[in-house]
């Protein structure tokens, strides 16, 4: 969750992430455009209070939580595209295998992700085919040349 009183870091929006157990809290990197569009949205928000929620719940006593968001706005709109199978589980994958794709190092996306390297590679991140082309022509290429 996101509390409005977030330190921020020169031109960068650094967000505290509170995941699953304590062990997992950490500084996540946000990109600057979602960092703009984050400053826009305390100037449109509702709660205005230094230690309230980024993302508050109508009453403002609690902050909206992904499954709710899920349900009611992103999952119509996903229907409406013909992609309800889509989850988090396939954005995460999805951002992870991206990442790989740019060559953004592994140990960042895990840090990132608040994982161990291990588990974004074995778990999260997809190899494209073309990666594996890549890789099969590349060995090719230095056993026939």
């Amino acid at each position: 969750m996101l509390r409005r009183h977030t330190p921020m870091l020169g031109s960068e929006f650094i967000g505290a992430i509170w995941p699953k157990t304590k062990k997992s809290v950490r500084l996540a990197a946000l990109s600057g455009g979602l960092a703009r569009d984050l400053q826009d949205w305390l100037k449109a928000s509702p709660d205005t209070e230094p230690d309230g929620w980024l993302f508050p719940s109508e009453k403002l006593d609690k902050p909206l939580w992904k499954d709710g968001i899920w349900r009611r706005y992103i999952r119509p709109k996903l229907k409406e595209n013909g992609l309800e199978w889509l989850n988090f589980q396939v954005l995460w994958r999805t951002h992870s295998s991206l990442m790989r794709e740019k060559n953004v190092d592994p140990k960042v996306v895990a840090d990132q992700f608040g994982h161990t390297l291990d588990v974004n590679l074995n778990v999260y991140t997809q190899t494209s085919l073309e990666r594996k082309i890549e890789a099969v022509e590349t060995l090719e290429s230095s056993l026939v040349n």
